[in-house]
């Protein structure tokens, strides 16, 4: 009878599990397949991305949708074998409704300390610099980085994990912004595109993980605030002539 009883406790817990399976497993799966074939992704440089320990993915934040981060983190899972943590707008956790799903897709609500518990349990952490301030700026603006803010570094440091600036192109065309929309008098910091096209277009993508950075400062640097704001500022410039040189190299072939 008690053999009798776990086999059917098994077979109940395979039941309750395998629609969690379908659906925070294998749907996001295919649909980051259909994407990357959608998109013709191109990759390189994932030697870059360490195969243990801590590391911050850095990369340039682009299309309001946030294909970017959903697509960073499936090329990091099965290209280098790391599944990456992905800090997100806080909007998104608001209710149990979206945050559940977004938690088991490995999403954490976008914050200092959640970026730091992650980091300390040795994960990658995929961290847009930018914020909301990149994938939400006009297409009159496109390639040109946002301001950094500092919490990476700052993660980094207190961490002593890696940096590994990512080049995100072709996201920029996917979706054209007309403008961003500064809503901070009905809720502190909320800003929100105001997108030409919801569908995405046929543009061709590339992802480049650049050489790690590694941060020659001990843990207590994270408390210099002058140190922190400078080496933010030099990843940004680094990154952003990267950023033009690749762009300078596709030139017009967007659709190529």
């Amino acid at each position: 009878m008690r053999i009798k009883d776990e086999a059917l406790s098994k077979l109940n817990s395979l039941r309750e599990t395998a629609p969690d399976a379908v659906l925070f497993k294998w749907l996001p799966f295919l649909t980051m397949e259909f994407f990357r074939r959608y998109f013709r992704l191109e990759i390189e440089g994932t030697e870059n991305i360490p195969r243990r320990g801590s590391a911050i993915i850095a990369p340039n934040h682009s299309g309001y949708a946030g294909l970017d981060a959903l697509l960073l983190a499936h090329v990091s899972h099965h290209e280098a074998k790391r599944i990456a943590r992905i800090l997100t707008h806080r909007f998104w956790f608001k209710s149990k409704i979206t945050s559940m799903p977004f938690q088991k897709l490995g999403f954490l609500e976008a914050s200092y300390e959640n970026g730091l518990h992650s980091l300390q349990k040795n994960n990658v952490v995929i961290v847009f610099p930018e914020g909301e301030d990149g994938n939400f700026k006009p297409s009159s603006r496109m390639y040109q980085l946002q301001k950094f803010k500092t919490g990476f570094v700052r993660m980094a440091l207190e961490t002593q994990s890696p940096i590994i600036p990512t080049l995100v192109i072709g996201a920029e065309e996917t979706h054209i912004n007309l403008s961003q929309l500064k809503l901070s008098g009905f809720v502190r910091g909320l800003s929100l595109p105001l997108p030409l096209n919801i569908i995405p277009l046929p543009v061709k993508w590339k992802f480049k993980f650049l050489p790690p950075v590694f941060l020659p400062y001990q843990k207590s640097a994270a408390e210099d605030r002058e140190l922190v704001y400078d080496l933010a500022s030099e990843i940004q410039e680094q990154m952003q002539e990267a950023l033009n040189d690749e762009v300078r190299k596709r030139g017009g072939n967007i659709l190529i």
